[in-house]
């Protein structure tokens, strides 16, 4: 056995001892706390960005209304290819997923969902989405990381939300006051050189041995050094012993979605995962490539949700999807759609109120070519934070507003005048 200080000398000099150093500086804390393992009844909140302004008209299709068919002679979804919602609307054939959801319960669609005064920019509007301000106000944080600002030590030292991907950290995460960790993939969480059994020994005998008095930087090493190769052997176990109960589709979306299953069945009491899909901006040949896109949305989304009521979450987990805008009701001479305004969001999860709410939008009484919304997006959020997140939806949104009927609740919800009734 290495002596203690040739294990010091050795540690502190080799390169893998700045990996983990670093990894301690950053990460240890709350991957120490998931090492404790064991399930949590805290409610998850799991949202899906579908980037690029999803087509809402084709998603969730008005086969029945006669302009719906004219406006659309080349795009539009017949009767016959749906998949019935009810006696006038149906999902896109693509989204079988979504069926299955709605057929068991677990799909609340949200019809007509937007904002006043739209902007058909996707980076003034995802923004809008984003932080549920204007662009002539000063936006520093998003509506979750308001959120998360209420609820900072709440879960102990785990992270307070996490992004899954390579995309840029969405602004709907960004805080003054919390840091939220991106990550790619589970394979982030594993420490370099620890897979050497000797390098493991002597990050324990250091973590052990007597602290030299006066030295703050080697027992911070001491003390972080340890918990970080802990914790990331059992998040890697985690990922390794965890088994879906039926494969995920395979395609990008379901790769992030698995990952958030794997974290949440790792013990990890994280409240918020954000992923997100690109490529719904369809100004051209739209049909086959929107249909990929829901399919993909449809497919991932149900497996996550039937995967996580298997593993024994399924009451505690909600998904929410969204788009920044929808398309024009009109398609253009290319075979695709441009910028609109209202769509659907989506939220699913065994405690929705399943089925259609409010109104398909009308597609007779247009203003500027467009859809007229009747839901806010941010009665949307309001929902989602009064009834399942329970925290002030006032601060977090930044103003009142009137939640959707959209979640049994089965726990006290804040009071009324918080929730902008």
């Amino acid at each position: 056995m290495l002596s203690h200080s040739t294990t010091r000398r050795q540690f502190l000099s080799s390169a893998a001892a700045t990996s983990v150093m670093t990894f301690g500086a950053t990460a240890p804390a709350f991957l120490q706390q998931a090492a404790a393992g064991g399930k949590d009844d805290g409610r998850i909140l799991v949202v899906v960005e579908m980037a690029g302004g999803n087509d809402g008209l084709n998603t969730v299709v008005p086969f029945s209304d006669d302009e719906y068919m004219k406006a659309r002679p080349k795009l539009a979804v017949s009767k016959s290819d749906v998949l019935s919602i009810n006696d006038t609307l149906g999902f896109n054939p693509a989204l079988n997923g979504f069926a299955d959801l709605l057929e068991d319960g677990h799909l609340s669609i949200v019809q007509g969902v937007g904002y006043p005064d739209p902007n058909r920019s996707h980076f003034e509007s995802m923004d809008i989405w984003h932080t549920c301000q204007r662009k002539d106000e000063t936006r520093i944080d998003g509506w979750l990381g308001r959120y998360l600002a209420q609820t900072i030590g709440a879960n102990g030292s785990d992270p307070a939300a996490l992004h899954i991907g390579e995309d840029k950290q969405p602004f709907a995460l960004m805080s003054r006051d919390v840091r939220v960790p991106s990550i790619r993939s589970l394979d982030q969480f594993r420490l370099d050189g620890t897979d050497s059994g000797q390098f493991k020994q002597a990050v324990k005998e250091l973590s052990d041995a007597r602290r030299d008095s006066g030295n703050d930087l080697l027992g911070f090493v001491q003390s972080s050094t340890s918990s970080a190769i802990v914790a990331s052997e059992r998040i890697e176990a985690a990922g390794m012993k965890y088994q879906p109960s039926k494969p995920y589709p395979q395609n990008g979306l379901a790769k992030k979605l698995e990952t958030v299953a794997k974290l949440i069945n790792s013990g990890l009491k994280t409240p918020v995962y954000y992923v997100q899909i690109n490529g719904f901006d369809t100004h051209a040949q739209q049909n086959a490539a929107h249909a990929s896109l829901l399919r993909q949305v449809g497919d991932s989304v149900s497996a996550f949700v039937y995967d996580m009521i298997a593993h024994g979450h399924g009451d505690r987990v909600l998904c929410l999807c969204f788009s920044e805008f929808g398309r024009r009701v009109q398609e253009n001479a290319s075979e695709g759609t441009d910028h609109g305004t209202a769509g659907p969001m989506f939220l699913s999860g065994t405690k929705v109120k399943p089925g259609l709410i409010g109104k398909h939008p009308s597609l007779s009484n247009l203003k500027d070519g467009d859809l007229q919304y009747h839901t806010d997006f941010r009665q949307v959020y309001s929902t989602v934070l009064t009834q399942w997140l329970n925290c002030d939806a006032e601060a977090a949104l930044k103003g009142k507003f009137k939640a959707v009927d959209a979640i049994n609740q089965r726990r006290r919800a804040i009071p009324q005048s918080a929730a902008g009734r």
